[in-house]
Protein backbone atom coordinates (compact mmCIF):
# COMPACT_ATOMS: atom_id res chain seq x y z
CA UNK A 1 0.00 0.00 0.00
CA UNK A 2 2.02 3.07 -1.41
CA UNK A 3 1.53 5.70 1.58
CA UNK A 4 2.40 9.54 2.23
CA UNK A 5 5.81 9.71 3.50
CA UNK A 6 5.03 11.05 6.84
CA UNK A 7 2.52 8.52 7.71
CA UNK A 8 4.74 5.89 7.17
CA UNK A 9 7.22 7.90 9.28
CA UNK A 10 4.33 7.83 11.95
CA UNK A 11 3.49 4.28 12.04
CA UNK A 12 7.07 3.33 12.96
CA UNK A 13 7.05 5.27 16.05
CA UNK A 14 3.35 4.24 17.54
CA UNK A 15 3.53 3.20 21.38
CA UNK A 16 2.13 -0.28 22.08
CA UNK A 17 -0.22 1.76 24.72
CA UNK A 18 -3.56 2.70 25.22
CA UNK A 19 -5.12 6.17 23.90
CA UNK A 20 -6.71 7.58 21.03
CA UNK A 21 -5.55 8.02 17.25
CA UNK A 22 -6.69 10.95 15.31
CA UNK A 23 -7.06 10.36 11.68
CA UNK A 24 -6.63 13.31 9.23
CA UNK A 25 -7.05 13.78 5.23
CA UNK A 26 -4.83 15.93 2.91
CA UNK A 27 -6.50 19.23 4.13
CA UNK A 28 -5.40 18.78 7.96
CA UNK A 29 -9.23 17.53 8.96
CA UNK A 30 -10.27 15.30 10.90
CA UNK A 31 -12.22 12.54 9.41
CA UNK A 32 -11.82 9.74 12.03
CA UNK A 33 -11.31 9.40 15.92
CA UNK A 34 -10.70 5.86 17.37
CA UNK A 35 -9.46 4.69 20.94
CA UNK A 36 -7.34 1.72 21.16
CA UNK A 37 -5.31 -0.69 23.98
CA UNK A 38 -2.32 -0.66 21.66
CA UNK A 39 -2.01 2.13 19.29
CA UNK A 40 0.56 0.56 17.42
CA UNK A 41 -1.85 -2.55 16.63
CA UNK A 42 -4.54 -0.73 16.01
CA UNK A 43 -3.28 1.89 13.96
CA UNK A 44 -1.41 -0.38 12.03
CA UNK A 45 -4.08 -2.68 11.35
CA UNK A 46 -5.94 -0.34 8.89
CA UNK A 47 -2.84 -0.23 6.09
CA UNK A 48 -2.71 -3.23 5.73
CA UNK A 49 -3.13 -5.39 2.40
CA UNK A 50 -5.21 -7.95 3.72
CA UNK A 51 -7.47 -5.09 5.36
CA UNK A 52 -8.29 -3.33 2.17
CA UNK A 53 -8.78 -6.72 0.55
CA UNK A 54 -11.48 -7.48 2.87
CA UNK A 55 -12.94 -4.29 4.25
CA UNK A 56 -16.26 -2.34 4.12
CA UNK A 57 -16.41 0.43 1.69
CA UNK A 58 -16.64 3.23 3.67
CA UNK A 59 -13.47 1.44 5.26
CA UNK A 60 -11.87 1.37 1.99
CA UNK A 61 -13.06 4.84 2.15
CA UNK A 62 -11.65 6.56 4.84
CA UNK A 63 -8.14 4.56 4.67
CA UNK A 64 -7.75 6.60 1.28
CA UNK A 65 -8.49 9.43 2.39
CA UNK A 66 -5.89 8.97 5.91
CA UNK A 67 -2.62 11.11 5.28
CA UNK A 68 -1.71 11.36 9.09
CA UNK A 69 -2.47 10.07 12.13
CA UNK A 70 -1.93 12.28 15.63
CA UNK A 71 -2.51 10.24 18.94
CA UNK A 72 -2.83 11.01 22.37
CA UNK A 73 -1.19 8.04 24.32
CA UNK A 74 -3.90 7.90 27.82
CA UNK A 75 -3.42 5.69 31.04
CA UNK A 76 -5.73 2.94 30.40
CA UNK A 77 -8.73 1.67 28.19
CA UNK A 78 -11.26 3.39 30.67
CA UNK A 79 -9.24 6.64 29.59
CA UNK A 80 -9.60 6.33 26.54
CA UNK A 81 -12.97 5.68 25.82
CA UNK A 82 -13.49 8.98 28.40
CA UNK A 83 -11.16 11.11 25.52
CA UNK A 84 -12.76 9.22 22.54
CA UNK A 85 -16.07 10.04 23.21
CA UNK A 86 -15.30 13.74 24.62
CA UNK A 87 -13.18 14.09 21.00
CA UNK A 88 -15.91 13.00 18.72
CA UNK A 89 -18.65 15.21 20.46
CA UNK A 90 -16.40 17.88 19.49
CA UNK A 91 -14.86 17.58 16.53
CA UNK A 92 -17.68 15.66 15.08
CA UNK A 93 -15.79 13.38 12.39
CA UNK A 94 -16.92 12.08 9.04
CA UNK A 95 -16.52 8.43 9.65
CA UNK A 96 -17.70 8.39 13.30
CA UNK A 97 -21.08 7.21 13.56
CA UNK A 98 -20.93 5.88 17.49
CA UNK A 99 -21.24 8.91 19.13
CA UNK A 100 -22.62 11.57 17.54
CA UNK A 101 -26.05 11.37 19.26
CA UNK A 102 -24.45 13.53 22.01
CA UNK A 103 -24.62 10.96 24.53
CA UNK A 104 -23.46 11.66 27.66
CA UNK A 105 -21.41 9.23 30.06
CA UNK A 106 -23.21 9.18 33.36
CA UNK A 107 -22.20 10.77 36.84
CA UNK A 108 -23.30 10.67 40.37
CA UNK A 109 -24.50 13.51 41.36
CA UNK A 110 -25.36 14.74 45.41
CA UNK A 111 -26.95 17.64 46.61
CA UNK A 112 -26.04 17.83 49.86
CA UNK A 113 -28.24 21.14 50.57
CA UNK A 114 -31.29 18.61 50.56
CA UNK A 115 -32.82 17.86 54.32
CA UNK A 116 -31.70 14.01 53.71
CA UNK A 117 -29.54 13.65 50.83
CA UNK A 118 -29.24 10.86 48.35
CA UNK A 119 -27.35 9.97 45.46
CA UNK A 120 -28.97 10.49 41.96
CA UNK A 121 -27.35 9.77 38.39
CA UNK A 122 -27.28 12.11 35.61
CA UNK A 123 -25.59 12.95 33.06
CA UNK A 124 -25.19 16.80 32.68
CA UNK A 125 -23.19 18.23 35.19
CA UNK A 126 -24.56 21.97 36.17
CA UNK A 127 -23.65 24.69 38.12
CA UNK A 128 -25.64 24.34 41.26
CA UNK A 129 -23.27 23.48 44.27
CA UNK A 130 -23.50 20.01 43.96
CA UNK A 131 -21.18 17.06 44.36
CA UNK A 132 -20.63 15.31 40.65
CA UNK A 133 -18.26 11.97 40.62
CA UNK A 134 -17.47 10.36 37.48
CA UNK A 135 -18.18 10.22 34.39
CA UNK A 136 -17.85 6.70 34.40
CA UNK A 137 -16.63 4.76 31.50
CA UNK A 138 -19.30 2.55 31.43
CA UNK A 139 -22.81 3.06 32.99
CA UNK A 140 -22.48 -0.40 34.42
CA UNK A 141 -19.22 0.69 36.43
CA UNK A 142 -21.49 3.78 37.82
CA UNK A 143 -25.01 2.42 38.95
CA UNK A 144 -22.66 -0.71 40.49
CA UNK A 145 -20.60 2.36 42.71
CA UNK A 146 -24.18 3.77 43.55
CA UNK A 147 -25.75 0.28 43.94
CA UNK A 148 -22.82 -0.37 46.67
CA UNK A 149 -22.86 2.96 48.15
CA UNK A 150 -26.45 2.95 49.26
CA UNK A 151 -26.87 -0.57 50.56
CA UNK A 152 -23.29 -0.31 52.18
CA UNK A 153 -23.60 3.18 53.87
CA UNK A 154 -27.30 2.90 54.50
CA UNK A 155 -28.12 5.93 52.35
CA UNK A 156 -32.05 6.07 51.04
CA UNK A 157 -33.01 5.81 47.84
CA UNK A 158 -36.43 6.96 47.99
CA UNK A 159 -37.79 10.02 45.88
CA UNK A 160 -39.62 11.97 48.22
CA UNK A 161 -37.37 15.61 49.14
CA UNK A 162 -38.15 14.98 53.24
CA UNK A 163 -39.72 11.64 53.52
CA UNK A 164 -41.50 10.71 56.95
CA UNK A 165 -43.77 7.26 58.55
CA UNK A 166 -46.06 7.89 56.06
CA UNK A 167 -43.53 7.51 53.06
CA UNK A 168 -42.17 4.66 55.06
CA UNK A 169 -45.31 2.64 55.20
CA UNK A 170 -45.00 1.89 51.40
CA UNK A 171 -41.47 1.39 51.01
CA UNK A 172 -39.22 -2.03 51.87
CA UNK A 173 -35.76 -0.47 51.02
CA UNK A 174 -34.74 -0.73 54.69
CA UNK A 175 -35.20 -4.75 54.11
CA UNK A 176 -33.94 -5.33 50.77
CA UNK A 177 -31.53 -2.49 50.70
CA UNK A 178 -30.26 -1.62 53.82
CA UNK A 179 -31.68 1.43 54.05
CA UNK A 180 -30.77 3.29 57.57
CA UNK A 181 -34.46 4.28 57.37
CA UNK A 182 -33.96 8.35 58.81
CA UNK A 183 -37.44 8.87 57.93
CA UNK A 184 -38.74 7.10 60.85
CA UNK A 185 -35.76 8.26 63.10
CA UNK A 186 -34.00 5.03 63.13
CA UNK A 187 -31.17 7.07 62.85
CA UNK A 188 -30.80 10.77 63.98
CA UNK A 189 -29.89 12.99 61.01
CA UNK A 190 -26.27 13.93 61.98
CA UNK A 191 -25.95 10.01 62.04
CA UNK A 192 -27.30 9.84 58.34
CA UNK A 193 -25.18 12.45 57.32
CA UNK A 194 -21.87 10.45 58.81
CA UNK A 195 -22.53 7.89 56.86
CA UNK A 196 -23.52 10.25 53.78
CA UNK A 197 -19.62 11.43 54.00
CA UNK A 198 -18.33 7.63 54.66
CA UNK A 199 -19.99 7.05 51.20
CA UNK A 200 -18.63 10.34 49.28
CA UNK A 201 -14.86 9.31 50.93
CA UNK A 202 -15.35 5.66 49.07
CA UNK A 203 -16.58 7.56 46.03
CA UNK A 204 -13.19 9.71 46.34
CA UNK A 205 -11.02 6.91 46.45
CA UNK A 206 -10.07 7.92 50.08
CA UNK A 207 -11.41 4.72 51.60
CA UNK A 208 -9.01 1.11 50.21
CA UNK A 209 -9.42 -0.64 52.75
CA UNK A 210 -13.34 -1.50 52.20
CA UNK A 211 -11.82 -3.04 48.90
CA UNK A 212 -9.82 -4.93 50.71
CA UNK A 213 -12.45 -5.82 53.06
CA UNK A 214 -14.68 -7.06 49.74
CA UNK A 215 -11.09 -9.36 48.42
CA UNK A 216 -10.94 -11.09 51.95
CA UNK A 217 -14.72 -12.00 51.61
CA UNK A 218 -14.01 -13.00 47.98
CA UNK A 219 -11.40 -15.26 49.14
CA UNK A 220 -12.81 -16.49 51.87
CA UNK A 221 -15.96 -17.80 49.83
CA UNK A 222 -13.96 -19.29 47.85
CA UNK A 223 -12.06 -21.55 50.10
CA UNK A 224 -15.14 -22.41 51.13
CA UNK A 225 -16.50 -23.38 47.63
CA UNK A 226 -18.93 -20.66 47.70
CA UNK A 227 -17.87 -20.15 43.71
CA UNK A 228 -21.20 -18.33 42.60
CA UNK A 229 -20.96 -15.96 45.76
CA UNK A 230 -16.80 -15.52 45.05
CA UNK A 231 -17.49 -14.50 41.59
CA UNK A 232 -20.40 -11.83 42.34
CA UNK A 233 -18.19 -10.31 44.86
CA UNK A 234 -14.91 -10.32 42.14
CA UNK A 235 -17.44 -8.55 39.54
CA UNK A 236 -18.61 -6.16 41.82
CA UNK A 237 -14.85 -5.49 42.63
CA UNK A 238 -13.47 -4.73 39.42
CA UNK A 239 -16.33 -2.53 38.70
CA UNK A 240 -15.81 -0.29 42.11
CA UNK A 241 -12.11 -0.24 41.29
CA UNK A 242 -12.55 1.37 37.75
CA UNK A 243 -15.44 3.53 40.04
CA UNK A 244 -13.13 4.79 42.48
CA UNK A 245 -10.96 6.04 40.22
CA UNK A 246 -12.93 8.91 38.82
CA UNK A 247 -12.48 11.72 41.28
CA UNK A 248 -14.95 14.30 42.89
CA UNK A 249 -15.97 17.21 40.91
CA UNK A 250 -17.57 20.08 42.94
CA UNK A 251 -19.86 22.57 40.30
CA UNK A 252 -18.26 26.25 41.56
CA UNK A 253 -20.37 28.87 40.17
CA UNK A 254 -18.44 31.63 38.70
CA UNK A 255 -18.40 33.79 42.24
CA UNK A 256 -17.13 30.82 44.05
CA UNK A 257 -14.23 30.60 41.41
CA UNK A 258 -13.57 34.03 41.89
CA UNK A 259 -13.13 33.95 45.68
CA UNK A 260 -11.20 31.14 45.17
CA UNK A 261 -8.80 32.56 42.85
CA UNK A 262 -8.27 36.09 45.22
CA UNK A 263 -7.38 33.56 47.88
CA UNK A 264 -5.19 32.07 45.64
CA UNK A 265 -3.32 35.27 44.86
CA UNK A 266 -3.06 35.92 48.46
CA UNK A 267 -1.62 32.23 49.37
CA UNK A 268 0.84 32.74 47.09
CA UNK A 269 2.12 36.21 47.94
CA UNK A 270 2.28 34.61 51.86
CA UNK A 271 4.15 31.07 50.21
CA UNK A 272 6.43 33.00 48.30
CA UNK A 273 7.28 36.24 50.61
CA UNK A 274 6.51 38.83 47.82
CA UNK A 275 5.94 42.34 49.16
CA UNK A 276 2.83 43.10 46.67
CA UNK A 277 -0.06 40.58 45.48
CA UNK A 278 0.82 39.19 42.61
CA UNK A 279 -2.65 40.63 41.04
CA UNK A 280 -1.22 40.61 37.36
CA UNK A 281 0.86 36.88 36.60
CA UNK A 282 1.65 36.83 33.22
CA UNK A 283 2.38 32.95 32.06
CA UNK A 284 4.50 31.75 28.79
CA UNK A 285 4.61 28.29 27.24
CA UNK A 286 6.60 26.39 24.34
CA UNK A 287 4.79 24.00 21.70
CA UNK A 288 6.74 22.85 18.68
CA UNK A 289 7.65 19.14 17.55
CA UNK A 290 11.45 18.61 17.07
CA UNK A 291 11.92 22.50 16.87
CA UNK A 292 9.25 22.79 14.04
CA UNK A 293 6.90 25.22 14.05
CA UNK A 294 8.17 26.42 17.05
CA UNK A 295 5.23 29.33 18.97
CA UNK A 296 5.24 30.41 22.47
CA UNK A 297 1.99 31.91 24.24
CA UNK A 298 1.78 34.53 26.67
CA UNK A 299 -1.71 34.05 28.81
CA UNK A 300 -2.55 36.66 31.53
CA UNK A 301 -4.38 36.07 34.71
CA UNK A 302 -5.49 39.21 36.61
CA UNK A 303 -6.97 38.55 40.25
CA UNK A 304 -6.46 34.77 39.48
CA UNK A 305 -8.99 34.59 36.71
CA UNK A 306 -7.90 34.25 33.01
CA UNK A 307 -8.31 37.30 30.77
CA UNK A 308 -8.28 36.27 27.31
CA UNK A 309 -8.10 39.48 26.13
CA UNK A 310 -4.82 40.21 27.18
CA UNK A 311 -3.41 36.93 25.82
CA UNK A 312 -0.13 37.18 23.36
CA UNK A 313 1.34 34.60 21.08
CA UNK A 314 4.58 34.34 19.20
CA UNK A 315 6.24 32.87 16.47
CA UNK A 316 9.57 31.99 17.32
CA UNK A 317 11.97 33.56 14.80
CA UNK A 318 15.74 33.33 16.14
CA UNK A 319 15.95 30.02 17.54
CA UNK A 320 16.41 26.74 14.93
CA UNK A 321 16.48 22.85 16.68
CA UNK A 322 14.21 21.93 19.67
CA UNK A 323 15.71 24.37 22.46
CA UNK A 324 13.27 25.05 24.58
CA UNK A 325 15.12 27.28 26.78
CA UNK A 326 16.30 29.39 24.17
CA UNK A 327 12.65 29.66 23.03
CA UNK A 328 11.49 30.73 26.39
CA UNK A 329 14.55 33.68 26.05
CA UNK A 330 13.09 35.36 23.25
CA UNK A 331 9.55 35.16 23.89
CA UNK A 332 10.16 36.92 27.03
CA UNK A 333 12.49 39.15 25.68
CA UNK A 334 10.38 40.13 22.58
CA UNK A 335 7.63 40.58 25.27
CA UNK A 336 9.13 43.22 27.85
CA UNK A 337 11.31 45.08 25.64
CA UNK A 338 8.00 45.99 23.62
CA UNK A 339 6.51 46.78 27.06
CA UNK A 340 9.45 48.85 28.03
CA UNK A 341 9.44 50.57 24.91
CA UNK A 342 5.79 51.98 24.66
CA UNK A 343 5.77 52.24 28.49
CA UNK A 344 3.36 49.44 29.15
CA UNK A 345 2.84 48.33 32.55
CA UNK A 346 4.72 44.95 33.64
CA UNK A 347 3.30 42.10 35.41
CA UNK A 348 3.20 41.66 39.53
CA UNK A 349 4.84 38.06 38.69
CA UNK A 350 6.06 36.18 35.66
CA UNK A 351 5.13 32.32 35.30
CA UNK A 352 7.20 30.17 32.83
CA UNK A 353 5.79 26.85 32.22
CA UNK A 354 8.68 24.73 33.61
CA UNK A 355 11.92 23.97 35.69
CA UNK A 356 14.59 25.93 37.23
CA UNK A 357 16.53 25.42 33.20
CA UNK A 358 13.68 27.39 32.08
CA UNK A 359 13.04 29.54 34.74
CA UNK A 360 17.12 30.99 34.34
CA UNK A 361 16.57 31.49 30.44
CA UNK A 362 13.78 33.93 31.12
CA UNK A 363 15.38 35.73 33.92
CA UNK A 364 18.93 36.63 32.39
CA UNK A 365 16.59 38.31 30.08
CA UNK A 366 15.15 40.07 32.51
CA UNK A 367 18.46 41.21 34.03
CA UNK A 368 19.39 41.80 30.19
CA UNK A 369 16.40 43.96 30.35
CA UNK A 370 17.22 46.07 33.44
CA UNK A 371 14.03 44.50 35.27
CA UNK A 372 15.76 41.56 37.49
CA UNK A 373 13.13 43.42 40.15
CA UNK A 374 10.51 41.79 38.17
CA UNK A 375 9.35 38.36 40.24
CA UNK A 376 9.21 35.04 38.34
CA UNK A 377 8.81 31.42 39.12
CA UNK A 378 8.74 28.05 37.34
CA UNK A 379 5.81 25.42 37.67
CA UNK A 380 7.12 21.93 36.50
CA UNK A 381 4.07 19.96 35.51
CA UNK A 382 5.06 15.66 37.00
CA UNK A 383 5.66 17.11 40.78
CA UNK A 384 4.04 20.04 40.40
CA UNK A 385 6.86 22.14 41.93
CA UNK A 386 7.66 26.33 42.32
CA UNK A 387 10.79 27.28 41.22
CA UNK A 388 11.41 30.18 43.29
CA UNK A 389 14.79 31.57 44.61
CA UNK A 390 17.59 29.77 42.36
CA UNK A 391 20.20 27.32 44.40
CA UNK A 392 17.40 26.59 46.95
CA UNK A 393 15.01 23.67 46.63
CA UNK A 394 11.22 24.12 45.06
CA UNK A 395 8.64 24.83 47.35
CA UNK A 396 5.72 22.17 47.16
CA UNK A 397 2.48 23.86 47.71
CA UNK A 398 -0.27 21.60 49.15
CA UNK A 399 -2.33 19.74 46.69
CA UNK A 400 -5.68 21.35 47.68
CA UNK A 401 -3.92 24.88 47.81
CA UNK A 402 -5.97 27.71 46.16
CA UNK A 403 -2.35 29.42 45.54
CA UNK A 404 -1.28 26.37 43.57
CA UNK A 405 -4.68 25.83 41.22
CA UNK A 406 -4.27 29.75 40.52
CA UNK A 407 -0.35 28.46 38.99
CA UNK A 408 -1.92 25.07 37.58
CA UNK A 409 -4.97 27.13 35.59
CA UNK A 410 -2.87 29.89 34.41
CA UNK A 411 0.03 27.18 33.41
CA UNK A 412 -2.34 24.95 31.69
CA UNK A 413 -4.16 27.93 29.78
CA UNK A 414 -0.44 28.92 28.90
CA UNK A 415 -0.18 25.47 27.32
CA UNK A 416 -3.47 24.96 25.24
CA UNK A 417 -2.66 28.41 23.95
CA UNK A 418 0.29 27.74 22.65
CA UNK A 419 -0.88 24.16 21.29
CA UNK A 420 -3.55 25.93 19.67
CA UNK A 421 -1.74 28.20 17.70
CA UNK A 422 0.94 25.57 16.99
CA UNK A 423 -1.88 23.04 15.18
CA UNK A 424 -3.60 26.10 13.97
CA UNK A 425 0.64 26.90 11.84
CA UNK A 426 0.62 22.88 11.14
CA UNK A 427 -2.76 22.73 9.77
CA UNK A 428 -2.18 25.62 7.57
CA UNK A 429 0.70 24.16 6.36
CA UNK A 430 -0.79 21.13 5.74
CA UNK A 431 -3.59 23.26 3.40
CA UNK A 432 -0.76 24.76 1.70
CA UNK A 433 0.61 21.55 0.81
CA UNK A 434 -2.43 20.45 -1.00
CA UNK A 435 -1.42 23.40 -3.97
CA UNK A 436 1.90 21.27 -4.16
CA UNK A 437 0.03 18.58 -6.27
CA UNK A 438 -1.17 20.80 -8.30
CA UNK A 439 0.75 20.78 -12.21
CA UNK A 440 2.27 23.76 -13.26
CA UNK A 441 1.87 25.33 -9.55
CA UNK A 442 5.56 26.10 -8.25
CA UNK A 443 6.92 28.04 -5.19
CA UNK A 444 6.73 31.50 -6.90
CA UNK A 445 2.37 30.60 -7.87
CA UNK A 446 1.91 28.98 -4.28
CA UNK A 447 2.76 32.20 -2.86
CA UNK A 448 1.24 34.42 -5.43
CA UNK A 449 -1.85 32.75 -4.46
CA UNK A 450 -1.70 32.71 -0.62
CA UNK A 451 -0.78 36.33 -0.56
CA UNK A 452 -3.74 37.27 -2.83
CA UNK A 453 -6.30 35.07 -0.96
CA UNK A 454 -4.93 35.20 2.55
CA UNK A 455 -5.52 32.38 3.41
CA UNK A 456 -6.17 28.18 1.53
CA UNK A 457 -9.61 28.39 3.24
CA UNK A 458 -10.42 31.48 1.09
CA UNK A 459 -8.77 30.08 -2.13
CA UNK A 460 -10.56 27.11 -1.97
CA UNK A 461 -13.99 28.91 -1.52
CA UNK A 462 -13.21 30.71 -4.73
CA UNK A 463 -14.90 30.80 -7.96
CA UNK A 464 -13.01 29.98 -11.26
CA UNK A 465 -13.25 33.45 -12.13
CA UNK A 466 -12.26 34.82 -8.81
CA UNK A 467 -8.86 32.38 -8.87
CA UNK A 468 -8.43 34.00 -12.65
CA UNK A 469 -7.86 37.32 -11.31
CA UNK A 470 -4.98 36.63 -9.36
CA UNK A 471 -1.66 37.63 -10.62
CA UNK A 472 0.41 35.08 -12.64
CA UNK A 473 -3.02 32.84 -12.64
CA UNK A 474 -4.68 32.51 -16.63
CA UNK A 475 -8.09 30.63 -17.30
CA UNK A 476 -6.09 27.88 -17.61
CA UNK A 477 -5.01 27.51 -14.88
CA UNK A 478 -7.88 28.86 -12.91
CA UNK A 479 -9.65 25.75 -14.21
CA UNK A 480 -7.17 23.20 -13.42
CA UNK A 481 -7.11 24.81 -9.60
CA UNK A 482 -10.71 25.02 -9.47
CA UNK A 483 -11.00 21.56 -10.19
CA UNK A 484 -8.65 19.95 -8.43
CA UNK A 485 -9.68 22.11 -5.29
CA UNK A 486 -13.34 21.68 -6.31
CA UNK A 487 -12.68 17.50 -6.05
CA UNK A 488 -10.61 17.77 -2.34
CA UNK A 489 -14.08 19.42 -0.78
Amino acid sequence: MNLPEKLTRKLRDLPDKPGCYLMRDARGRIVYIGKAISLRKRVKSYFRDGTMRSATPKLRGLVKSVHDVDIIVLKNEEEALLTEGRLIKEYRPRYNVSFKDDKRFLMIRLELQEPMPRFKVCRIQRDDHALYFGPYASSSAARVALDFVEKRFGIRKCTPRRPGEEEFKHCINDVVRFCSAPCIGRVSEEEYRVSLSEAVAFLQGERPEILKEMRADMETAADRLQFEKAAAIRDTLLKLQTAVKQRVRIAATPKMKRENAQAGVGELQASLGMDRSPRVIECFDISNISGTLAVASMVVAVDGMPTPNRYRRFRIKTVEGSDDPAMMAEAVSRRYKRVLDEGGDLPDLLLVDGGITQLRAARAELIRLGIDSLASAGLAKREELVYWIDGEEPLALGRDSHGLKVLQRIRDEAHRFALTYHRKLRNDKIRESVLDEVPGVGTRRKEDLLTHFGSMRRLMKATEAQIACAPGIGPEMARTLYLYLNELT
